[in-house]
């Protein structure tokens, strides 16, 4: 199989040979090697267009999907104006992998349920016809359930992008939403609802808020690299000690990221008090409805929520 020079043969030859796009490969060489997958991948072509940070005219900031991820993580724009991105992007996996992993590929790589992950067994992501985690063994699962596959969503990133109110772009098909990207969680068969061939080629990102504070946490059953049971980010602005904006965004938790207005509407326009923290932090876990092994993902997410909240209130502004 030749490689591919356009997006448009990328596309083509992924459906002509029921194969699968490549980025950085970090999510699609560890399922090759473990027996997951034994389709064909397609690099996505290395066009300049799909690599680097652009500050716009307008304000906004596109940046190609092919960018490293240690690449958004040391870019000094990003660091001023999008916080919330680049504490993310900094704190997940590795400084290897970091280096090696794509934004686009982290936005739409596969979840890591062990089930899935496991050749033996079968699932709904795979094509079976059931979600075997939800009877056997499922202590990192999802505790906001959006329907029949438990497995969380994987993207550090995304939650990122939530609060940023970011758009993506996709060849041939135009500008979505990064919610749209993902959608209801109900489709149990997908981590996102791009088809096969098609090509996510960019992000952007508004323009940031003046004085904007951020701060992001994942909690995590060891000192580092390793996936999150629960992950929060939060975007606020403070003015005469009132919150004037405040984004806020969990994963860990839902088949899908997840922006949490609940939070958001319990502090905007109050003061940031330890009891009005508190209550926001605790109206995160309203939608919850635990499995027998993730109960206490529930306490998790509040106090993760509550970390962030406190700690992006108490940050000096960033600009």
């Amino acid at each position: 199989m030749n490689q591919p020079l356009t997006l448009d043969e990328a596309s083509a030859v992924v459906l002509d040979n029921d194969a699968e796009l490549r980025a950085g490969g970090t999510d699609t060489t560890a399922r090759r090697r473990g027996g997951v997958t034994r389709r064909a991948s397609v690099q996505i072509p290395l066009l300049p267009s799909l690599h680097g940070i652009v500050r716009q005219a307008d304000g906004t900031t596109r940046i190609g999907a092919l960018t490293g991820v240690a690449e958004l993580c040391a870019d000094p724009g990003l660091q001023a104006g999008y916080p919330a991105l680049t504490r993310t992007a900094g704190a997940l996996a590795t400084p290897q992998i970091r280096t090696a992993g794509t934004l686009g590929g982290n936005l739409l790589q596969h979840n890591r349920c062990w089930y899935y992950r496991n050749p033996h067994f079968s699932c709904y992501r795979d094509g079976g016809d059931d979600c075997p985690a939800r009877t056997g063994v499922h202590p990192n699962a999802a505790v906001i359930d959006q329907g029949p596959c438990i497995a969380p969503h994987p993207s550090s990133i995304a939650i990122a992008l939530l609060v940023h109110d970011a758009q993506v772009d996709v060849h041939e098909r135009g500008t979505l939403s990064v919610a749209d990207l993902y959608g209801d969680g109900s489709d149990p068969t997908r981590d996102h609802l791009l088809a096969p061939q098609e090509i996510l080629t960019a992000v952007t990102l508004p323009a940031p808020l003046p004085g904007e504070r951020a701060a992001y946490n994942r909690a995590i059953s060891r000192a580092e690299a390793e996936w999150p049971l629960v992950e929060a980010v939060a975007r606020v602005t403070v003015s005469d000690d009132v919150v004037t904006a405040v984004a806020v965004a969990a994963g860990g938790i839902a088949h899908t990221p997840l922006r949490l207005p609940e939070v958001e509407d319990a502090l905007l326009g109050r003061r940031p008090t330890p009891e009005i923290l508190l209550s926001a932090a605790t109206a995160a876990t309203e939608r919850c409805s635990p499995l027998p092994q993730t109960r206490y993902k529930v306490e998790l997410l509040r106090d993760t929520v509550l970390d962030v909240l406190e700690k992006a209130i108490g940050n000096a502004p960033v600009r």
